[in-house]
């Protein structure tokens, strides 16, 4: 027998292990496993290039536990470890044994799918037991070795009668996380970080049943059953999920299932998916599902899962995903990502830039090709996919500089346009006198519906431009584009659409317009309206209320998320009164010698015109209904 004291660059690792080295203690599992993994991975590589002249054979991992006995295993059919080759990678932590094996074989381990993680791993099971055992046996004809430590630097290695290939490490539970005894958690765990990993991976069995063979001897409960029951190993991950293979060998239906197998509890389909597959600059796969959108934008995020080698790391993927992809679901998978010793916090790093700006690419150009291959599915699409594709132009230049030519600006009767095609097809109609071309848009079509009808009455399309964030981005389109302007159909430039021409001449004199406006001034709020008289058709509503465009956008703008940079959070409502000079009901208003009726017909004209923007609410709509009952009576 062999005893010693483990060679670390600290008095004791343990309790730095325990309180600073790793954030969640679950984690403990995921290393181990992994550790087993790449020890499997890594006999397959020696056997395939004939270094271990062994049967490589359908190796599996195996968690068993042993709730009477306190006892956590993880067993593997890998590489297993020679006596010396414990003390040195075990015992001696600041060697890793990883990196000596990636280096002594470089070229042809490039792509072997190694983890590369030994050492510090390994003593995370320290953060859950209060003892480990390494029981190993290495593929070289050499006696197995036991090894044992107690979380002290103490520990014992001696000879084991072990005769199979592979390491059997033992956790003996600590009173304080007896929870890893239990058959749910650990198949939780197993489930969260180690469901692709790509060695097949026991736990427990499970009941199956399967076609009786001609005269073959089965139990008296299934004599007369054409299938009988039997007991199988219940492997609990996918070692071969859709992203570890080539797009040519997957059809739609395989993309849809592997969105079921990810997300389990999502009942709709995805709307499209892209499946990324690069090895230089750096090393990265996966694929993304565009999902349909609610409205709470938050709640989506953070579902797309990043694994490194098939081994879940994190879903938290801020910095690798350009944040407005982050609205996703799917997978990434990339060894090139830098992590820290739990594999939990990313590092800001040059290498994660390029995935990022890959990410951002590629995901262009997919929509690209979907939108030019069949550009009316994309339509359809449209109102489901547009949030993102409008964030990722406000957020990333990179995107901004592709998106022109796919996204969409729909009309309110279903047409739609790219910013292109709009400037094409509406400068004849649309440009002023100074050629800047203005396109009207409505937020929200039954609300605007009577603005919308007087633009079109005149010859105007009408975009629907309904998203939280379209203000943010009208504006930087507008500051990209000099001769281009948009204009909300019921902002303070209507009432220039609606003219009947630039000579409309008002009926009503100079000193009766005069006279009328300061009628309307008394009856009115001056705080949030300001009254202008405009000579519109005589067909026009006589009172119309507006509101200046640069004011409410800003005011948009501060409330879906950028209070902060035009402080403008708390701004009052502002708008215009429009009174129609050529409406009878301006000329009634005038002539009417009875001030109350008067009263009464500038409050109830401008509670109508107030109704129409949704405006008239509380107090006043209720006095409006009551006003509206007495002039029926």
């Amino acid at each position: 027998m062999t005893t010693g004291k483990i060679n670390v660059s600290v008095e004791n690792i343990f309790p730095l292990i325990k309180k600073f080295l790793y954030s969640d203690h679950e984690i403990f599992l995921r290393e181990l496993v992994s550790n087993a993994t790449d020890a499997t991975l890594k006999l397959k590589h020696l056997t395939s290039i004939g270094e271990a002249k062994t049967e490589y054979g359908n190796p599996i991992i195996e968690v068993k536990i042993d709730k009477e006995g306190k006892k956590l295993h993880i067993i593997d059919q890998g590489l297993g470890m020679t006596a010396d080759e414990v003390e040195k990678y075990i015992n001696q932590v600041a060697f890793s044994g990883a990196e000596e094996f990636l280096d002594k074989y470089k070229d042809s381990a490039k792509d072997s799918g190694i983890i590369g993680h030994f050492g510090l791993g390994f003593y995370s099971a320290f953060m859950v037991a209060e003892k480990v055992e390494i029981i190993t046996k290495s593929y070289k004809d050499e006696p197995a070795a036991h090894w044992t430590c107690d979380g002290s630097p103490e520990f014992t290695l001696e000879p084991s009668d072990k005769t199979s290939r592979g390491s059997e490490i033992i956790l003996h539970i600590a009173e304080d996380s007896l929870e890893f005894l239990e058959e749910n958690r650990i198949s939780e765990l197993l489930n969260k970080y180690n469901k692709f990993m790509p060695v097949p991976i026991k736990f427990g069995t499970r009941t199956e049943k399967i076609e009786q063979k001609k005269g073959e001897e089965v139990s008296a409960e299934d004599k007369d059953e054409e299938f009988k029951t039997v007991e199988v190993d219940n492997i609990i991950n996918n070692p071969s999920p859709a992203w570890t293979k080539q797009p040519t060998e997957l059809s739609d239906e395989d993309y849809k299932s592997f969105y079921r197998e990810l997300y389990p509890m999502q009942f709709e389909d995805p709307l499209f998916h892209i499946h990324l597959n690069v090895d230089y600059p750096f090393n990265l796969t996966g694929i993304l599902y565009f999902p349909k959108l609610g409205a709470d934008l938050q709640i989506q995020k953070d579902k797309i899962q990043l694994y490194q080698n098939q081994v879940y790391v994190t879903d938290n993927v801020e910095g690798i995903v350009p944040e407005f992809l982050t609205m996703l679901k799917g997978v990434i998978d990339s060894p090139d990502i830098p992590l820290n010793v739990s594999r939990s916090y990313l590092q800001a790093d040059g290498a994660v830039k390029k995935i990022s700006n890959y990410i951002t690419r590629k995901v262009a150009d997919k929509l690209k090709s979907l939108f030019t291959e069949n550009r009316e599915d994309f339509e359809k699409k449209w109102n489901d996919i547009k949030i993102v594709l409008e964030y990722g132009m406000l957020s990333e230049p990179k995107f901004y500089e592709k998106a022109g030519a796919f996204t969409l600006y729909p009309t309110v009767d279903g047409e739609y346009f790219t910013l292109d095609e709009l400037k094409e097809n509406l400068k004849d109609t649309h440009t002023d006198k100074d050629g800047k071309l203005t396109l009207l848009y409505a937020g929200n079509k039954d609300a605007q519906h009577s603005y919308i009808a007087a633009a079109q009455d005149k010859g105007y399309k009408v975009l629907l431009l309904d998203s939280p964030i379209i203000s943010h981005l009208m504006q930087k389109l507008e500051s990209d584009n000099e001769n281009l302007a948009f204009v909300r159909v019921d902002s303070d430039h209507i009432e220039n659409l609606i003219k009947k021409d630039d000579t409309t001449l008002s009926k009503l004199s100079d000193d009766e317009q005069t006279k009328l406006k300061e009628v309307v001034e008394h009856l009115v709020p001056k705080t949030t309206y300001s009254v202008q008289l405009e000579a519109l058709d005589s067909n026009a509503s006589p009172f119309i209320i507006t509101q200046p465009e640069f004011m409410r956008r800003m005011k948009e703008m501060s409330q879906s998320g950028g209070g902060g940079m035009f402080g403008m959070g708390n701004m009052p409502e502002m708008y215009n009164l429009v009174i129609n000079t050529n409406s009878e009901l301006a000329s009634g208003i005038l002539n009417t010698e009875d001030k109350t009726q008067q009263e009464h017909l500038v409050k109830q004209a401008l509670d109508l015109a107030k109704l129409s923007q949704n405006l008239l609410k509380g107090e006043d709509l209720t006095a409006f209904v009551k006003r509206s009952f007495e002039l029926i009576k």
